[in-house]
């Protein structure tokens, strides 16, 4: 008969970790009970990040005797005391390959259901001063399993645990680890576990995206294929747009086609002369999506070497190094109402959209939102007013913040797109939002239009700077303009964050990208720091990466997951 063999809690606490402040409940010890066991939480206990731990699917986590002697042998520790791998119940017996996600439990006065797998983070650890622990955990199918409280009551270390109901498709939470974070998932696996109804809403949805990505790529047709690394193209034109915006057109020196990109995506070039080492920087496509030529479209901002360089030196002739089209920030094929929001230079990929609608005879409720400083400062008006007058259901409404409409534009006012103004604009709730510009109106326009009665999954936004930082528990953090390391410089080659404007040769004294990232200040996006959970995955514009350790399963082709890469080549990142 399985048992509860010690009950484990502790409070959040700050811990110093690597230089930087932890904010965690990973340290767990033995209580005596009877404890109170409740819906959320169990008394005495708390966690650090709510994002990934605790909450009602996640109320009480459970390792077992037998992966501590498991762990005691193949680690070599007999310092191993319950509560060390963070868990409340220490349970003798309910091995993680037997117990089913969606099985029920009574444990003392309590009953409980199996909700998912144990999160793998850095914390575990940091607590037990093994950092490769969270992909042994899932390597090794010990990762423990959350509980969801049933029925709340008083438990103890001795209760007997019995089983009352046994999870639908009885899939055991070993399988289901697996399912997530190691390669050669079966799909027939996915659907059963996406009708699983215990299956926590997180992985319910992780689970329901690799089906939708395996059914949308079995659909696909073959693509033209894009370049890898960086390629040689010409600038055919450079037509100034506006008193602060140029545009620069390039094609093939050959004349050769062009893979046709998606309307919203962007370019990253390699800019000569503009620095040593040449600097990397990423612009929107900003006309219809062509084979045979690409616009970019650049504003002169100060300073600013790079578009410096390409608004005064930069002639039609010129060679440019660029890294194929990318992003995710596309116009979805639907017949949605459509609003296409920008500020300033972020009318670049909107605009292509407005293009690709205008190609197509579009005949969605189209809407065109834009601001800018002045009419001196608003590139593209024309080109936008005349895409708008072929579409038989396109409104626009423009804002100047410091001028006065000329006189002819009367869709054209002084003012802000703010929440007040959108409130008066009438916009369908059932639309999808395309938005682009600085970082602080685009958060102030999602909020916005979701406070208005947009569903938030169709709001998208684009980022050219550094993404928001992911660093689960990190407390007081300081962000720093990105920078070489206070090490020596490196000999090695030379790394470029192409988000953070950063190009430094690599030093050994680092283990892995992410750490020479961080000690550059560039901002990183992590959890679990050994190759399990991908969501350190970055895209790699060129250029070669080795592991070390090698993660669980190879991120998707043309990235890399930076806490376990190092570099074999010069290497390009879009971070």
């Amino acid at each position: 008969m399985p048992r509860l063999l010690s009950l484990n809690v502790g409070k959040p606490k700050d811990v110093p970790w690597q230089g930087r402040t932890v904010h965690t409940g990973i340290f767990k010890y033995p209580v005596d009970g009877p404890v109170m066991v409740r819906r959320l939480n169990i008394d005495g206990d708390g966690q650090g990040d709510l994002g990934g731990h605790g909450g009602e699917n996640r109320a009480v986590l459970v390792y077992q005797r037998q992966s501590y002697e498991f762990w005691r042998g193949e680690l070599g520790r007999d310092d191993l005391e319950y509560g060390q791998f963070g868990e409340n119940f220490t349970v003798d017996g309910l091995p993680d390959d037997e117990v089913h996600i969606g099985d029920r439990y009574r444990i003392g006065e309590a009953e409980f259901e199996v909700t998912q797998p144990r999160v793998t983070c850095f914390r575990v650890g940091m607590r037990l001063g093994e950092p490769r622990i969270p992909a042994l955990l899932v390597a090794h199918h010990r990762p423990g399993f959350y509980l969801r409280v049933i029925r709340e009551g008083r438990v103890r270390a001795g209760d007997e645990i019995v089983r009352t109901r046994t999870g639908r498709h009885e899939m055991s939470v070993a399988a289901v680890d697996a399912l997530l974070y190691l390669p050669g998932r079966d799909p027939a696996d996915l659907r059963k576990a996406v009708d699983i109804p215990a299956l926590s809403p997180g992985w319910l949805g992780s689970f329901r995206d690799l089906l939708a990505e395996d059914e949308h790529k079995a659909e696909q047709e073959p693509e033209a294929v894009a370049w890898t690394g960086f390629r040689d193209l010409r600038v055919s034109r450079v037509v100034p747009e506006s008193t602060t915006v140029t545009s620069i057109h390039l094609t093939t020196p050959d004349g050769s086609p062009l893979p046709r990109p998606a309307p919203g995506q962007f370019l990253t070039l390699r800019v000569p002369g503009a620095g040593d080492p040449a600097p990397v920087r990423s612009y929107s496509l900003s006309a219809m999506p062509s084979d045979s030529e690409y616009r970019i479209s650049v504003k002169r901002e100060t300073p600013g070497a790079v578009s410096g360089f390409l608004h005064t030196r930069l002639a039609a002739g010129a060679i440019l190094p660029v890294a194929a089209p990318r992003g995710d920030f596309v116009l979805a094929d639907d017949d949605s109402p459509v609003l296409l929001i920008s500020a300033g230079i972020g009318v670049t990929p909107v605009l292509a959209m407005l293009h690709a609608l205008a190609a197509a005879g579009s005949t969605r409720d189209i809407r065109w939102l834009h601001t800018t400083h002045s009419a001196a400062e608003h590139a593209f008006a024309g080109e936008a007013r005349k895409l708008l007058a072929g579409l038989p259901h396109a409104r626009e409404y423009v804002r100047y913040t410091a001028d006065t409409p000329p006189p002819g534009t009367p869709d054209t006012r002084r003012g802000r797109l703010d929440r007040a103004t959108l409130s008066t604009l009438d916009l369908p709730v059932d639309a999808t939002a395309y938005v682009c510009g600085p970082g602080g109106f685009m958060t102030a326009t999602r909020e916005a239009l979701v406070g208005l009665g947009l569903a938030p999954g169709r709001v998208h936004s684009e980022l050219f700077g550094a993404l928001p930082a992911i660093n689960p528990g990190i407390v007081g953090a300081v962000h720093a303009t990105p920078h070489p390391p206070a090490t020596p410089p490196g000999t090695g080659p030379q790394v470029t964050f192409a988000r953070s404007g950063l190009s430094v040769p690599w030093s050994e004294d680092y283990p892995n990208v992410l750490e020479f990232a961080e000690a550059c200040d560039v901002p990183t996006r992590w959890s679990c720091r050994s190759g399990v959970c991908q969501t350190c995955v970055t895209p790699v514009l060129s250029g070669e990466v080795g592991y070390e350790p090698g993660p669980l399963e190879d991120p998707p082709p043309g990235t890399t997951l930076v806490c376990c890469a190092r570099p074999r080549s010069d290497l390009v990142l879009d971070l």
